[in-house]
């Protein structure tokens, strides 16, 4: 059961060790439920597949249902699903894939109810769920349908977006010693940060089990596999890093003293990586709410006319998972892996004229929306079959550098789409299906 611990008051101590992640090695020592009855949860989301299992959905081979993408010119700049790259892209139907239980990336989608302001100005929805997994939108009187292997309907708990996007089986891949990544992407105010933490200043107030978001969630989950392996003989060490990009500039969010602005290197044995980054070494629960607590306190947050809360920065929340065992045949001989479970909120995409930035906060949002724009180059380059073999504009934001290896490299990804079902935010929603179908492109081999 899920227990809403208080985080533990003791300070926050630095790991010592910066091992590399992924990867199998050995050294010689001297000896020293995924699958709940549907029909019960028919009104909060439907499947189009297993969540990792890319197999089309039988309908999707019917001519009335068809994943569609569109053309027509992005109506505000700066969304990453709408750049001149993503629309070089095939654009007719979307491509479905046979791909087992290897698929290294999987794209879910979240629909959020309509909010209080939504409601209040009488504005309809334009989304409808015919089931299995797929999502129609009234785009301006044509219809464009999108399927995915799993979608949450506005109902949907957050109970029900862990038990069956796909989150569990992520982490036990982190703890096999995969490089695992969850991300959700969407426009300002979709519910990303809610999907993936939970509510708004969830710390400042007494919080309810069946509020908790999809971090907490992976914490307990985490530990209960740990408690499972401990018992077979595996030792496990857990160290967690937590920064955010803000304004292209990386700050540590764990050790905020002075503002000092980190430097992100390359090298050939980690890729990219944040230099001199605080790491904590946690033992229990309360040691990762602790630094879940920790960064959201320190994270850039602000009002705007779409959102009261909204995220001013992309911020990463890294658990490094380092596990050794004994080998079975050699009792001198151990095993070590080194996984990393990774939780990516990206700053929502804007437009200026809607949620009416000036300022500081305008600087905010070009920042975000530039950065978004080139993960969105990315992605289509990395979806199109004729270009994923050639450059990949990777280096051409610090958001991309760091998420190169999630979705381009050898490391397992779970995508949120979050969006909204307003007929004023409209534009945005199909962006971001379009971002998610390009998405689930994608074709790469994890390994540990």
């Amino acid at each position: 059961m899920l227990t809403a611990s208080k985080p533990a008051s003791k300070p926050l101590k630095p790991a010592n060790d910066k091992t590399k992640t992924g990867g199998l090695s050995k050294t010689k020592k001297t000896k020293s439920e995924d699958s709940k009855d549907q029909d019960a949860v028919v009104r909060k989301f439907s499947l189009g597949g297993d969540a990792w299992n890319k197999k089309s959905n039988p309908r999707s081979k019917n001519s009335d249902i068809e994943t569609v993408i569109d053309d027509e010119e992005d109506e505000g700049r700066g969304s990453a699903s709408g750049s001149p790259a993503e629309k070089d892209a095939d654009a007719s139907t979307a491509e479905t894939t046979e791909s087992g239980n290897d698929d290294s990336i999987n794209v879910v989608v979240r629909v959020r109810p309509l909010n209080k302001n939504e409601l209040e100005k009488k504005d309809p929805s334009t989304v409808q769920f015919p089931g299995e997994g797929v999502l129609c939108v009234d785009n301006n009187g044509s219809e464009k349908m999108f399927t995915f292997n799993v979608l949450f309907e506005p109902e949907a708990s957050q109970k029900d977006v862990f038990e069956h996007s796909g989150m569990k089986k992520l982490v036990a891949m982190a703890v096999d010693g995969y490089a695992c990544t969850c991300f959700a992407f969407g426009q300002t105010g979709s519910g990303k940060t809610h999907s993936i933490t939970g509510p708004p200043q969830m710390f400042g107030s007494k919080l309810e089990e069946s509020d908790y978001g999809l971090i907490p969630r992976s914490f307990h989950n985490l530990l209960e596999l740990i408690a499972v392996g401990e018992k077979k003989g595996i030792s496990y060490t857990l160290r967690a890093s937590y920064f955010e990009l803000y304004n292209e500039q990386v700050l540590d969010l764990l050790n905020v003293q002075g503002g000092k602005k980190l430097n992100m290197r390359w090298s050939v044995n980690k890729g990219f990586y944040i230099e001199n980054l605080f790491t904590i070494q946690c033992d229990t629960f309360d040691d990762l709410m602790a630094v879940l607590e920790e960064g959201l306190s320190n994270r850039s947050t602000n009002a705007h006319n779409m959102n009261d809360f909204s995220s001013r920065s992309h911020s990463m929340l890294t658990i490094n998972i380092d596990c050794e065992q004994q080998d079975a045949l050699d009792e001198n001989l151990y095993i070590t892996k080194h996984g990393k479970l990774t939780f990516v909120d990206l700053a929502g995409s804007e437009k200026v004229k809607d949620t009416n930035t000036s300022g500081d906060q305008l600087l905010e949002t070009n920042n975000i929306n530039k950065s978004l724009l080139v993960l969105g180059k990315c992605i289509s380059s990395l979806g199109d079959a004729k270009k994923r073999n050639g450059h990949i504009p990777y280096r051409d934001s610090k958001l991309t550098k760091l998420l190169a290896d999630s979705i381009g490299g050898n490391g397992v990804t779970l995508m949120i789409a979050c969006v909204s079902p307003s007929k004023s935010n409209q534009g945005e929603t199909m962006n971001t299906l379009r971002y998610a179908t390009r998405t689930k492109r994608i074709k790469k081999q994890a390994c540990s």
